[in-house]
């Protein structure tokens, strides 16, 4: 996959969409192949920082402690105080949280009781605050450069299914920039698949309504990309 064969299946993705009244994302969905995913070893995931944005607001929530409650306030779309865990038994309150928020942070020390007060609703969702993208932290933990992080993180990983989907921009971002994207995206998933770039059996890209395109297929003339 290169720059050129991405920038075309992202113009010809945009030409056979229709004109939402909303602003869509473009997905990278990879199919993999040659996975055996019963095994721990070829269970992908990852989470990779894009070079430039996802093209949409990322809402980020802070679950922590008196010790970090008024820099996370300041900083994050909404924060939960431990001392108000206790408020939360109800389990469809808890997956209103986990569906409000794309990622969740937490202070190490309170760790223990986000899983016991979080974890059956946030585990399945993939919702848990995840040390592999630097979302537990410590007491006396600078907050600012962690959640300007995310808002450039997308997770990479395989669930049932050998494929792999996530956004890489939006449809009025630089088509320069979205590229960089897929491919940081692209290059990351190289380094955590066990045969490399053998099992990877195609890449797609799309919009959020509309049709995939492969990427790589020769491709009718369409209007340029933007």
């Amino acid at each position: 996959m290169d720059k050129e064969q991405i920038q075309a299946a992202l113009a010809k993705a945009k030409d056979i969409s229709e004109k939402r009244n909303f602003k869509q994302s473009f997905d990278l969905i990879i199919n993999l192949k040659g996975l055996d995913l019963k095994k721990q070893e070829h269970q992908i995931d990852t989470f990779v920082t894009l070079p430039h944005s996802r093209g949409k607001k990322v809402k980020v929530c802070a679950l922590v402690g008196a010790e970090l409650e008024e820099q996370a306030k300041g900083i994050y779309e909404h924060t939960i105080l431990s001392d108000s865990f206790d408020n939360y038994k109800d389990k469809k309150e808890i997956k209103k949280i986990a569906n409000s928020f794309d990622f969740f942070i937490a202070q190490a020390n309170i760790m223990p009781k986000v899983a016991t007060v979080f974890g059956r609703v946030f585990g399945p969702r993939g919702k848990m605050p995840n040390p592999k993208s630097g979302c537990i932290v410590p007491p006396n933990a600078n907050l600012k450069p962690l959640h300007d992080k995310l808002q450039r993180t997308v997770r990479a990983s395989v669930k049932s299914a050998p494929l792999i989907q996530c956004v890489i921009g939006a449809e009025d971002m630089n088509v320069n920039d979205i590229t960089e994207n897929a491919l940081t995206v692209y290059n990351s998933l190289l380094q955590v698949l066990p045969n490399e770039k053998h099992n990877i059996k195609n890449i797609y890209i799309k919009l959020t309504m509309g049709k995939p395109v492969k990427v790589g297929e020769k491709l009718e003339a369409v209007k340029e990309a933007k």
